[in-house]
């Protein structure tokens, strides 16, 4: 099989966190991301019921997910189909790119999915492990102090920046995000039905595609992220430590594996 071509360079990047997350849970990653491509511009969404968007109600559905994504872009004047447009996605944000991706294909020219996982591609204990289930329903079902919460979701999503000197401020972030921007239980819930509904099709996209992922995902097996790349035949690219926020726990390693795509070469996984 011949390789794949390049994808052509976007000018816009649009970045898209995973269930219950908004903008603000980037931390400084956009400023990372638009200094390395000068010349582009870099969005940063929010879903209706996440981030800034908090008091809005949540799609039930991928589509609804994807169709409200688009609304936004258009909003913001976004010419989709008529410019190149670029996706970085975390997650959930993986899923509503490949149904954006396969729906409306024209509307981008590259997507890069981190350490994502499909139905029909992964069984769920890969795509949630089993270990994490305890926890999170506890803390989902009885009242948890925003600390707590978020303590708990930065050990388990970025186990390397959870080690750092940066970590005490980024739980200041994050409790903080949780306290002024609340996401209902009832958002809550229904991204998660949006996310196990959603069947991803049979074969890939028609959209340059690369996939990213974390050997040390602790939410999500990256055993998911390997069976996709075999699945849609598309290039894999591992991080040998990092977790499920790969975007927090190694961002610069992520740009520069973009940056290698973008230009047709070949790196190695670590």
């Amino acid at each position: 099989m011949s390789p794949e071509p390049p994808p052509a360079r976007p000018t816009t990047w649009v970045l898209l966190r995973g269930l219950t997350r908004g903008a603000g849970h980037w931390g400084d990653f956009p400023a990372r991301w638009q200094a390395a491509w000068p010349g582009s511009r870099t969005l940063v969404p929010d879903w209706p019921g996440n981030g800034a968007r908090w008091a809005e109600h949540s799609p039930a559905t991928v589509a609804g997910l994807t169709e409200a994504l688009r609304r936004d872009l258009q909003a913001r004047g976004v010419a989709l189909g008529s410019e190149p447009v670029g996706v970085l996605a975390l997650s959930l944000g993986a899923m509503v790119s490949c149904d954006w991706a396969q729906r409306h294909p024209r509307e981008l020219t590259a997507a890069v999915l981190v350490n994502t996982s499909l139905r029909g591609v992964s069984p769920f204990w890969q795509r949630l492990r089993p270990a994490r289930y305890a926890g999170l329903l506890r803390r989902s079902m009885l009242p948890t102090p925003a600390g707590n919460w978020e303590r708990h979701l930065l050990a388990i999503t970025a186990p390397l920046h959870a080690r750092s000197p940066g970590a005490a401020a980024t739980l200041i972030d994050w409790v903080s995000l949780r306290q002024r921007q609340p996401v209902s239980r009832a958002n809550a819930l229904r991204q998660l039905a949006a996310a196990l509904r959603y069947r991803p099709p049979v074969t890939p996209p028609p959209v340059p595609l690369l996939l990213l992922s974390g050997a040390g995902d602790r939410l999500v097996h990256p055993v998911c992220s390997a069976a996709l790349a075999r699945a849609w035949a598309c290039p894999l690219r591992t991080h040998p430590e990092a977790g499920h926020d790969l975007p927090l726990d190694a961002p610069d390693w992520l740009i520069e594996q973009v940056r290698h795509w973008l230009r047709a070469e070949a790196p190695a996984d670590q």
